[in-house]
């Protein structure tokens, strides 16, 4: 069910049991202009999701069937890659605008959704971080690699982080590269003693993840010249972190068409 900006969203969560997607769920419930009418979750409760308002939601284990009960505007997933392709492709189908943060997909997968929203007059905003925080410090970094010769990427993410590198770092590098529009220098190991040591790399840019108990979302972005380095640090320490990049992109995709990526266009930083 299409809505316009100014009226009452009408928001449903995949992944809603998650950690970010509790959070995001919750956050929802709290606000007066939205209304969290339904979560999907592999693992769901016959009690359905109890938000921190006081307010109880049914959940399910399938989108479709949220849809048919819950009638949304927008859905919000923050699920797996392969449950998110599906979910995405239902709320498109059905009328219902969408909100991903999942990671691990690719953007051509992501284009062709777009074709889809923009065929069925309807919004998809995608983001490989909603922390206001760290779409500032990609954007700074596309500014700052233009002007030195050197980087290096180092993402750090909690233990049971299912892909590596993150979707941040990723895109990070792939932004920093083109808006260079030449490869950073990458001088190559003459021995590399444990295989893999120097991370991936993208663009002359070397990518780094690391995966340890008490992290939530953290990065680095190292940029070197001649006799200097400059270092951009972001940090989530939790996941309220996320909040307002996805309240902004859930109150802005009733407006837009076809594929949003990233949050910078919402910001006025595109």
């Amino acid at each position: 069910m299409a809505a316009t900006q100014a009226e009452h969203l009408r928001v449903a969560v995949c992944g809603i049991f998650g950690r970010v997607g509790a959070t995001v769920a919750n956050a929802v419930a709290r606000e007066d202009d939205l209304t969290l009418v339904g979560g999907v979750d592999v693992i769901t409760s016959a009690d359905g999701f109890a938000a921190t308002n006081g307010q109880t939601v049914a959940t399910a284990t399938d989108l479709p069937a949220v849809l048919a009960s819950a009638d949304p505007n927008v859905i919000i997933d923050f699920t797996r890659a392969d449950a998110a392709r599906v979910n995405i492709r239902t709320a498109l189908e059905h009328g219902v605008h969408a909100v991903v943060g999942t990671t691990g997909m690719d953007i051509s997968e992501f284009e062709e959704l777009g074709e889809l929203a923009a065929a069925n007059d309807l919004g998809l905003v995608v983001a490989p971080n909603f922390a206001l925080s760290a779409v500032l410090m990609m954007h700074v970094s596309k500014l700052i690699g233009k002007h030195m010769d050197y980087c290096d990427i180092v993402e750090y993410h909690h233990e049971n982080k299912i892909d590596a590198p993150s979707g941040t770092a990723l895109q990070s590098a792939i932004d920093i590269r083109e808006a260079r529009g030449s490869d950073f220098i990458s001088v190559p190991t003459e021995k590399e003693t444990l295989f893999g040591t120097r991370g991936g790399v993208h663009g002359g840019i070397n990518v780094h993840a690391a995966r340890l108990p008490g992290m939530v979302a953290h990065q680095q972005v190292i940029f070197g010249g001649l006799g200097q380095t400059l270092t951009i640090r972001q940090d989530s320490t939790s996941t309220e972190s996320f909040v307002p990049g996805v309240l902004l992109a859930v109150r802005a995709v009733p407006e837009l068409r076809g594929l949003t990526h990233g949050l910078d266009a919402l910001l006025g930083l595109a």
